[in-house]
């Protein structure tokens, strides 16, 4: 079940989420960031080979892009969660807000390996982060009719206020490190093309930017060379692919955009150290553990296409 209160798809957007059956690894694409609070259950986050589990009363950041996820009742109970959605030009506009208004001295010294490396962090909310999520809980309960714009935009603008004006930590610097459309810009562009045939000096056209620029700028915004991250992410959502559908492998090779089934499975080996088969059949085995999986290196002249 699903509750939400929005009045355009073009604008912030607060959104309940319920979720009685464990519905396994599910892929997210997100255009907006996300900054959630677990009501009830848990959350697992998938980040190449890393599982993540969020639990309930931690607030949560998602970035723009591609995440792999799974909610999980617990104890009877469905698993619940409450989300806020921004695009950068509503954290530029609320920021400004409260600036102007209040006067408020937005910076943030944090900086850790998280939030440096990943698109997601989560952490223990505090206790009036807390109450506000399970106040807004309430709210959303009661605004089943038509959405009151006023209401819900107060609310987006405070819990900005709540997280910005708390001491340092890891949310808060991914929130303020992403308010800047030219690169949420760049990297949406490269995010709506990771499965589609399309090389790398075509995204460098589409991004306005020389070849040599897009190859630097992309390995700032992601840490590796294009084609290596391009590879990277399609092998990840194979491996969802595998053990969420019945699909044959040479369908899941061709829906990640490998040129053929052969090239496929010797990517795949070499990333993980077993072919797609055998790692669909210890999934099925149950004999899996994300942590088994370790990637290598992936190919440095395979070409984004």
């Amino acid at each position: 079940m699903k509750n939400s209160t929005t009045h355009s798809a073009q604008h912030p957007m607060i959104v309940k989420y319920q979720e009685t059956l464990h519905n396994g690894i599910q892929s997210l694409v997100l255009s907006r960031y996300a900054i959630g609070y677990i009501l009830h259950g848990t959350k697992n986050i998938y980040d190449g080979d890393r599982r993540e589990t969020f639990t309930r009363g931690e607030v949560f950041y998602l970035g723009i892009g591609h995440h792999y996820a799974e909610n999980v009742p617990e104890a009877g109970q469905p698993f619940e969660e409450v989300l806020f959605y921004y695009t950068p030009d509503d954290l530029q506009r609320i920021l400004m807000h409260l600036n102007i208004t209040y006067g408020l001295n937005i910076s943030n010294e944090h900086s850790c390996e998280k939030c440096r490396n990943r698109s997601h962090v989560a952490m223990p909310a505090w206790n009036s982060l807390r109450n506000f999520f399970i106040n807004t809980n309430s709210y959303l309960r009661d605004e089943e009719g038509d959405p009151d714009e006023t209401g819900e935009s107060i609310k987006m603008t405070e819990l900005i206020y709540m997280i910005v004006s708390h001491e340092d930590c890891c949310i808060k610097s991914k929130l303020l490190s992403n308010i800047d459309t030219a690169k949420e810009n760049f990297e949406q562009t490269v995010y709506d093309h990771i499965f589609r045939d399309i090389s790398i000096e075509e995204l460098a056209r589409l991004t306005n930017r020389s070849l040599t620029s897009f190859k630097k700028e992309f390995r700032r915004h992601f840490m590796m060379p294009p084609h290596k991250w391009f590879i990277r992410q399609r092998l990840m959502h194979s491996r969802l692919l595998l053990i969420s559908t019945s699909k044959s492998i040479s369908e899941i090779g061709n829906e990640c955009t490998f040129p053929n089934t052969s090239h496929f499975i010797k990517l795949f080996k070499k990333e993980y150290r077993m072919t797609p088969a055998a790692y669909r059949h210890r999934h099925l085995a149950g004999s899996l553990i994300p942590e088994e999986i370790t990637p290598q290196t992936a190919p440095e002249a395979e070409p984004a296409r």
